[in-house]
């Protein structure tokens, strides 16, 4: 199997499905931009054996160069903040994006424009979260404090 062999069959099993991301840190490393500190060292340790100018069969000016922009892209993508300033400039967002479900709908106003009264995809579907169950305990408490604070006054100033 040849150098080049090798690199097209390791990115292939890295990003099944998946076009090579160019020439972006990514694609030098044969990953996709989700990718964990763990698999970018990984892919990093792999790729500098096969191109370290000591142990390649490549022409030691071409070895050198593809070394160094293998270090360039470690240093950058193995650095939590490098990597999201470079993330930013290559325009990959970390954030999930939420899509609605299979099958679910939007409701339609009378004027035909999609109205949403929630910021949830559908409120029915997600269950109480501990914060929310102890503010309605405290929502209830208070409640039926302030109906026994109003029947107490109301005896005291009936008589």
């Amino acid at each position: 199997m040849t150098l080049n062999e090798g690199t097209a069959q390791n990115q292939s099993q890295k990003m099944p499905g998946k076009a090579p991301l160019g020439s972006s840190y990514y694609g030098l490393l044969g990953l996709h931009p989700s990718a964990s500190a763990i698999e970018i060292r990984r892919s990093y340790r792999e790729l500098s054996k096969l191109y370290h100018p000591d142990t390649t069969e490549l022409p030691p000016s071409v070895a050198t160069a593809k070394f160094q922009q293998l270090n360039n892209a470690y240093a950058t993508l193995s650095n939590p903040e490098r990597r999201l300033a470079y993330d930013l400039k290559i325009g990959y967002s970390r954030l999930n994006v939420i899509a609605p479900p299979p099958g679910f709908h939007t409701p339609v106003s009378g004027s035909g424009k999609k109205t949403s009264n929630s910021a949830y995809l559908d409120p029915t579907d997600r269950p109480l979260s501990p914060g929310e169950m102890f503010a309605l305990l405290i929502m209830g408490a208070s409640l039926i404090g302030c109906l026994l604070l109003a029947i107490a006054i109301g005896l005291i100033r009936g008589n």
